[in-house]
């Protein structure tokens, strides 16, 4: 499994990245490459042409619906539509792209402008909503989703899948989408070998703040809690100041920890 940082900005597109966006890829037994995606936050769908042609996505999961999470599903909707070296040709009889979100993740894709009805995005999207505790599977990859804590349905994902050292070994990337403390964040990154876990707050500035998102040191509690091998740190703002969050986790979590850059990639 290997992991492409899209996009990582915390709550906006910064000067350095696009908002929330992550590439997921495993190869199955029989050498074809499956593509997923993890949110497309504003300004994401622009780099993720580089990486990836969009007509080759296998399906998109959407962590919850705010818009630096989910606003470049429009774009998206218009290429795989709209692309005019497509219309005519292979992709035509392409089946609707799946898109797996919250309840609601099709009506705010309409008010978002995408299109004008459900039915309208019925050809390009096949829209699917989480049921905690019901695993998703696509191609060699299984998905579970953990709701938690913020101010709208949020959901981590728990995504399992083979590693790049041989097809053989699983390993385990946990997602944490936008959330505070809680029992499902927990549960989703037990023994995880990556916590890919945003960490937007900072100890002392945001104490007031609950129920929205979690600071470096609550991101490396929920790491070293719940076993994880490799803590990530990702959805920073661009106001704060870099390495805070590595220095916060730090104190608590004595694995491996880092933040995220957009076009890095991480495989394991």
């Amino acid at each position: 499994m290997r992991v492409t940082v899209v996009g990582c900005s915390g709550s906006f597109a910064g000067p350095r990245s696009a908002a929330s966006c992550y590439l997921v890829q495993a190869d199955d037994g029989e050498g074809r490459t499956w593509n997923v995606v993890l949110d497309l936050g504003s300004g994401a769908f622009g780099p993720l042409q580089a990486v990836v042609d969009p007509f080759d996505l296998d399906a998109v999961l959407l962590s919850h619906l705010h818009p630096d999470h989910v606003a470049d599903i429009t774009g998206l909707y218009v290429y795989r539509r709209y692309h005019p070296s497509r219309s005519g040709g292979v992709h035509t009889t392409q089946a609707p792209l799946a898109v797996w979100g919250p309840a609601g993740t099709c009506d705010r894709t309409v008010a978002m402008g995408a299109s004008d009805s459900a039915r309208e995005l019925s050809g390009t999207f096949a829209f699917a909503t989480w049921s905690p505790g019901t695993p998703v599977v696509i191609g060699p990859l299984r998905i579970e989703p953990f709701q938690v804590n913020h101010p709208v349905p949020a959901y981590a994902m728990r995504i399992s899948g083979p590693s790049e050292a041989g097809p053989t070994r699983a390993v385990v990337l946990t997602y944490s989408g936008d959330t505070d403390l809680c029992a499902g964040l927990r549960q989703a990154a037990a023994d995880a070998d990556v916590l890919l876990c945003e960490a937007a707050f900072v100890e002392g500035r945001d104490d007031g703040i609950e129920g929205l998102h979690l600071t470096g040191m609550r991101a490396g509690t929920v790491a070293r809690d719940a076993g994880v091998a490799r803590l990530l740190l990702t959805h920073i703002p661009p106001w704060n100041d870099r390495g805070i969050a590595v220095r916060e986790a730090r104190a608590v979590f004595g694995g491996p920890v880092a933040e995220v850059e957009a076009g890095q990639v991480v495989a394991f």
